[in-house]
């Protein structure tokens, strides 16, 4: 009896195990980042909640520890830009040590809105951290209830 040599049997080449190897080797790149780079490479950009009400879209976005002259908000041809600067510095001064970090980045978020907006009545307020925009409905953007009848 001939004696033959074990092989193992090649999986089968498959895509998305590949791009799921990118996309690990690609995140641990990022990770290696220095911290100047941002939030794991990504940067920084403000959470947005957008509510579609009746009459209005009301925007909320989260920008602590900003104050109202770092914001800028601009609505043009059908989209809403919130533009913004972070200016951080931390400083910690005890007995046997001193430390200081600072950081600064600006920022955009620039969001599509729906059809309808009366860009001449936007409004925006900011208090404690968050930012507000009031995004009121045209009249012809707010819609109209249609009666069903009987036939």
């Amino acid at each position: 009896m001939a004696m033959e040599l074990w092989r193992p049997r090649l999986a089968a080449w498959s895509p998305m195990r590949e791009i799921a190897r990118i996309e690990k080797e690609m995140e641990e790149m990022f990770g290696r980042l220095p911290s100047w780079w941002g939030d794991r490479g990504r940067g920084w950009a403000p959470a947005v909640d957008m509510i579609d009400d009746k009459d209005e879209i009301v925007l909320r976005a989260d920008l602590p520890g900003l104050d109202e002259k770092d914001i800028e908000v601009t609505v043009q041809d059908g989209t809403l830009v919130i533009r913004g600067e972070r200016k951080e510095e931390k400083e910690e001064k005890k007995e046997n040590y001193y430390y200081a970090e600072r950081s600064y980045g600006a920022f955009a978020r620039t969001l599509m809105l729906p059809s309808g907006v009366d860009a001449d009545k936007v409004k925006a307020t900011f208090s404690k951290g968050v930012l507000e925009v009031r995004l009121p409905k045209a009249k012809e953007a707010r819609g109209k209830k249609i009666e069903v009848k009987a036939a």
